[in-house]
């Protein structure tokens, strides 16, 4: 057992959709996964594993910010022997050309944050998706009818930032869009050699100041979750 998951040996599966929040966490395993048992409730940190299409696999919450998503990461994989991480969160568009309710999946992951930094000794460090699963979920969706965008997005350490046009400096460098995650995930995941992907839903734009509605979120997160589980092992 870890520090921060109160789950038992064997409880996790070996593939785990990752959203920051614990009530999506909720939400994706009672209505789309099958025999659903909860493994966690440790800091209210929600986790289930189920089945879906006869695949075991488990969803659990994470927080929200690098830190708290490292955390959850490190420990499933040290603790619990998961190979492959999904996170299925929201992220607001830079790309005026991206939609409410699109899906992004992440190729990379620039941030602001610091923690790479600290890591590499103030030296930069690219953390990037595991390419197969890239793959997979960019044919699965063609597969799906399920229109994504595939690029790079910013994982930022701060969601009311002071400077509210700095998206279109990271914008004319081809960012798509910003969330707060991601680039924990990728990092942690390349150190402990397993795979990891972002699979995003535009939830508002900083290039249109569009929003989504709560109906348009709901259809998204689904599809989104959808995606995810159709490229589970």
């Amino acid at each position: 057992m870890s520090i921060h998951i109160g789950a038992d040996p064997g409880q996790i599966a070996s593939t785990v959709l990752l959203p920051g929040d614990p009530m999506r966490a909720k939400f994706f395993a009672e209505t789309m996964l099958e025999d659903v048992v909860c493994f966690n409730k440790v800091r209210g940190m929600l986790g289930f594993t189920g089945h879906y299409g006869g695949k075991r696999v488990s969803v659990m919450g994470t927080g929200m910010g690098i830190p708290s998503h490292s955390i959850y990461v490190h420990e499933l994989i040290n603790y619990y022997g998961v190979t492959t991480l999904m996170r299925v969160g929201t992220c607001g568009a830079f790309d005026a050309d991206l939609e409410i309710g699109d899906i992004v999946l992440a190729m990379s992951a620039s941030t602001n944050s610091n923690v790479n930094r600290l890591r590499f000794k103030g030296m930069d460090y690219a953390p990037t998706a595991n390419f197969e699963l890239l793959l997979a979920a960019y044919n699965a969706a063609k597969e799906m009818e399920i229109d994504v965008r595939v690029g790079p997005i910013l994982s930022g350490d701060t969601f009311y930032g002071d400077d509210r046009e700095v998206w279109k400096l990271w914008a004319s460098y081809g960012v798509l869009a910003v969330e707060m995650e991601a680039a924990g995930l990728y990092t942690i995941a390349a150190k402990f050699n397993v795979r990891a992907l972002a699979i995003l839903t535009v939830s508002d734009s900083a290039a249109t100041h569009k929003a989504a509605s709560s109906e348009e979120r709901e259809k998204g997160y689904s599809r989104m979750a959808e995606l995810a589980l159709a490229i589970a092992e």
